[in-house]
């Protein structure tokens, strides 16, 4: 007997689980607000040198511009230079004798001043991240995913070895004190730090509500849970824009968008352990509370046995009893090692992907909140497309189909005129729709595929891979500057290998997930959950002939 049988007889999608779903989807709101935060509180607002201190008097009754004409040169569209001003003041110019670029120049010397019309304080204004140190600004980001692939790692392991509830309420904590008190930072490196702990700590909040919502959910309405958590992202990205919009101080936004973990921190006492691990892991009673607990709230009888839960205890008691588990079990085994291997790959080019197009698409010619919001709205009707397409042709053809589409769009904008506007925007909006697509996938998919014992531990060093591709997509988009077309090329290229990579893979629609790590390398017929013989079969043949060809 597997869980979901008992799942049946409880009612796998009741309001026992709609009430978890609830309950995770207030801190899955805060994930975008954090991710894309970055977007409002590094910009850099227009600004050039100060010279306020050059007014010795010789000044006299000039105006403010008179003054800025005088003391700073300018750029090719006419507004003042950001990081020079003259040598001494060119009084000439006022009357347009001369070509300021002919001048001498010096590099500000008594700080900035800042256009405050758009933003009240920004990271850069606060600190001064301008000139030589305005990539101080974009490191913060990598700060912040370098902290989420930490977490990934750590909570992985910890949640699968001392269970998911617990290792969730110290995510919350550490997400939740964090990411207040970055907003109190004093000095830039405090901030930085900060923002890597708050990284640490959302890591384990999403990876671990990910793994419980699936792992309470029947087979029947798994793909039904996971687009409902990936459109609390597009709500939550969309909410970023009008929070933005109507916060334009730093410090105060980022209070704003950490606020619902408090919320997420009261309803913690009523998320439940994962009965699931609790029975890989040989705490029968505990699981039976659970059980009988969601037979209750779903109004349905108790499960009719112990003795049930015993067996199916003792089916994973018999491996786990001399070992424990770790990310090295991920690659001790063959089929359980490739899995590792291809699953991990395609989560590196699905955020490589995803997060190239969205930092590199033009051509709305609107003001950043609108865009930012038009660009999460667009994710709503590819989240609902996927939900349907997950349920008619599967998540195997639904990971390939959207990845090899989204390859199709980006390389359709390597070849069409820049001046055709029109044409590359509604190919990147598609691209990014479809794009998304593969990531509302990608959640579902992956936790169907690792067994119950290592299930933690897969998602830790998946989403791993998917944080080193975040990382990467803003720096091959520098290499822009080498050759124009080259980071679509790149981006192309990782779709279109990681789009048929999940061929690979086994089908998991409507099938049982696996519990231990025989149930993958040893597959007993159609009841063993996501496992199909003849894909692993064929994924052995290629595995000794690679071998023997070595």
């Amino acid at each position: 007997m597997k869980f979901e049988d008992i799942l049946e007889e409880i009612d796998g999608f009741g309001p026992f689980q709609v009430t978890m779903l609830a309950a995770f989807s207030l801190s899955r709101i805060v994930l975008p607000c954090n991710y894309l935060l970055n977007n409002f509180i590094g910009v850099l607002p227009p600004h050039h040198c100060d010279i306020s201190t050059l007014d010795n008097g010789q000044f006299g009754n000039l105006t403010e511009q008179q003054r800025l004409t005088v003391s700073i040169p300018v750029q090719e569209d006419g507004s003042p230079k950001s990081c020079e001003m003259f040598a001494e003041p060119q009084f000439q110019l006022l009357a347009n004798m001369s070509n300021s670029s002919d001048l001498p120049t010096v590099q500000c010397g008594s700080g900035w001043v800042y256009d405050n019309s758009t933003f009240t304080s920004t990271i850069a204004t606060e600190w001064d991240l301008v000139c030589e140190r305005k990539s101080l600004t974009k490191t913060t980001t990598t700060i912040f995913f370098i902290g989420l692939m930490t977490g990934g790692i750590i909570f992985g392991y910890l949640s699968d070895k001392y269970g998911r509830r617990t290792n969730l309420f110290i995510s919350y904590i550490i997400a939740t004190v964090f990411g207040f008190s970055s907003a109190f930072s004093g000095s830039f490196i405090l901030l930085a730090a900060l923002r890597f702990l708050t990284g640490v700590g959302l890591a384990g909040t999403v990876n671990i509500s990910v793994v419980l919502s699936i792992e309470w959910v029947d087979s029947s309405h798994r793909s039904f849970n996971s687009v409902i958590g990936g459109l609390t992202w597009s709500f939550g990205n969309m909410l970023l824009a009008g929070l933005a919009f109507l916060i334009r101080d730093w410090r105060t936004l980022v209070m704003t968008v950490t606020a619902p973990l408090g919320l997420s921190l009261c309803m913690w006492w009523w998320i439940p352990e994962s009965a699931r691990w609790l029975l890989a892991n040989g705490k029968v009673d505990r699981a039976q509370v659970l059980l009988d607990r969601c037979a209750e709230v779903n109004k349905r009888p108790k499960p009719s046995s112990s003795m049930i839960l015993e067996t199916l205890s003792n089916m994973n008691i018999v491996e786990k009893k001399t070992k424990q588990y770790s990310y090295l079990d991920l690659i001790k085994t063959p089929k359980l090692r490739q899995l590792t291997l291809i699953t991990g790959t395609v989560w590196f080019g699905i955020a490589l992907t995803y997060y190239g197009i969205s930092l590199n698409i033009s051509g709305f010619g609107l003001n950043m909140y609108l865009t930012h919001f038009l660009y999460a709205a667009i994710e709503v009707p590819a989240k609902l497309m996927t939900y349907f397409l997950l349920n008619i042709i599967g998540r195997r053809w639904c990971q390939a189909g959207t990845l090899l589409l989204t390859a199709t769009c980006i390389a359709i904008n390597i070849f069409v005129p820049k001046g055709q506007w029109y044409v590359r925007a509604a190919v990147a909006i598609l691209g990014k729709g479809l794009s998304e697509a593969a990531f509302t996938t990608v959640y579902l998919y992956i936790p169907e595929l690792y067994p119950t014992v290592l299930r933690q531990n897969g998602m830790g060093f998946t989403t791993f891979m998917c944080r080193l591709g975040v990382s990467l997509a803003p720096l091959i988009l520098l290499l822009g500057d080498v050759w124009t077309p080259l980071p679509h090329i790149i981006f192309c290229s990782a779709a279109t290998t990681c789009g048929l990579l999940p061929l690979l893979l086994p089908e998991t629609l409507n099938k049982k997930l696996p519990e231990t790590i025989d149930d993958i390398e040893k597959p007993r017929g159609r009841n063993v959950s996501s496992v199909e013989p003849e894909t692993f079969g064929e994924m052995r043949t290629s595995d000794r002939r690679q071998r023997e060809s070595s």
